[in-house]
């Protein structure tokens, strides 16, 4: 396995998946993280491949625990009088060395790990079942310890939803769910559901030809104006008569440059707005 790796990623859903195989985990705030255990060093990979080792040195530190030809994947977490701080991860992440060093001091980071991608006896073990690899995780961190732990999984729904419920003072985000029978690979193959409150927020655009919107632009409370996961098909339809007698409109660009086409609608949509850092933007329907 050659480094960096890509990662296997998850796809935002309204609610858990329903039905027989389904494993649940807790879903940190925290920076997504490799674990690269080699014979000769540690090195720490970010989401997008880049070599962080450096500012998470103390994770590195830990690592040496692991045998040689171990590979993890999980989540770099802070916390900060009990909670999981994400704004701490933050700016462990966006340090130098050296006041990450300082930062590590005072906030000690933690190793959430919730895969393992190679195995210092099995090699890469990327194409087994997430069961099988999650029965190597724990077999791996068995003797290891704190600052690097396993996150909790179950099978059982109803045990996953007081999860999401209890966990989220400690700084529990959501949850992800993942199949018993798949993979690991570079693609959304998780689904994942973060905390979500419904808010009002005025319509600013859309995205797509007007007699097809895929998404809506819209302006939250805060001021920013982002856009929506793409619209279901009834508030599409819904959509696309409100905007027939409306005037042309404008190209425009969020706050993130994402494009879209800006209208004086007067519209307002009730959305489930991601309480989150990521601010996932979900149209349930039109005021």
């Amino acid at each position: 396995m050659d480094f960096p790796v890509a990662v296997a990623l998850a796809q935002s859903v309204p609610a858990l998946p329903t039905g027989p195989g389904w494993w649940f985990e807790p879903k940190l705030d925290g920076h997504r993280t490799v674990l690269w255990c080699e014979a000769d060093r540690v090195r720490l990979q970010s989401r997008s491949g880049r070599d962080v080792t450096g500012v998470w040195a103390d994770l590195a530190r830990a690592s040496r625990r692991l045998p040689a030809g171990t590979v993890l994947d999980g989540e770099a977490v802070v916390s900060v009088e009990g909670r999981v701080d994400f704004s701490a991860a933050q700016a462990r992440a966006a340090s130098s060395p050296a006041r990450a060093a300082r930062l590590a001091a005072r906030w000690p980071a933690s190793f959430a790990a919730w895969d393992v991608l190679a195995h210092a006896e099995f090699g890469d073990v990327r194409s087994r079942p997430y069961v099988e690899r999650r029965a190597l995780l724990l077999d791996v961190l068995e003797d290891v310890g704190p600052p690097l732990q396993a996150v909790p999984a179950t099978d059982d729904r109803e045990t996953a939803l007081v999860w999401y419920e209890a966990l989220r003072a400690q700084g529990v985000e959501g949850l992800v769910a993942k199949h018993a029978s798949s993979t690991y690979r570079a693609a959304r193959v998780w689904r994942k559901v973060r905390h979500a409150d419904t808010v009002d927020v005025a319509v600013v655009g859309f995205t797509g030809p007007r007699s097809r919107p895929r998404a809506l632009a819209v302006r939250l409370p805060s001021g920013r104006t982002v856009l929506s996961q793409t619209v279901s098909a009834p508030v599409g339809r819904e959509v696309m008569v409100r905007l027939a007698d409306l005037a042309p409109g404008r190209p425009a660009r969020t706050e993130s440059g994402a494009a879209y086409e800006a209208v004086e609608t007067n519209l307002v949509a009730e959305v489930l707005a991601g309480t989150t850092r990521h601010g996932v933007v979900t149209v349930t329907r039109l005021r």
